[in-house]
Parts: C-alpha cells; sequence; structure tokens
C-alpha cells in the first residue's frame, strides 16, 4: 500500500516520508505536501528509490 507519513515535531520542523513507492514516483507523490509545508532543508532517498518499477518496465519491453 502507498502512503505518505507527515511528522510534525514540537519545534514546528516537518518530516515527509513516502511509503510502498518505486523510483522517482515518491517524489512526485509527495510533491503538493513538500511545497504546502515550506523550503525542503534536507532529502534522504531510500532503497525503494533506487528500485525499478517491473510492471512499468514489462509493458514498455513488450511494446518494442
Amino acid at each position: 500500500m502507498k502512503t505518505i507519513v507527515i511528522t510534525v515535531s514540537k519545534d514546528g520542523t516537518s518530516q515527509v516520508e513516502t511509503k510502498g513507492f518505486t523510483g522517482n514516483s515518491c517524489q512526485e507523490a509527495s510533491r503538493l505536501v513538500e511545497r504546502a509545508l515550506g523550503k525542503r532543508t534536507s532529502e534522504r532517498l531510500t532503497e525503494d528509490y533506487f528500485q525499478v518499477d517491473t510492471k512499468h518496465e514489462n509493458h514498455n519491453q513488450e511494446e518494442t
């Protein structure tokens, strides 16, 4: 299941974490939330970011 978790600390800082996404789809999904929260101060890409969406890749291979 794809989810976006937003954590706001007592000092007002926030953290956006995506789960269940592969590749850069996590960045696309969280873009509006991040813009609403303000300027990004850091970004940590997880192992899922570097995974290939096999459904999408298989579809492209069948078309060629």
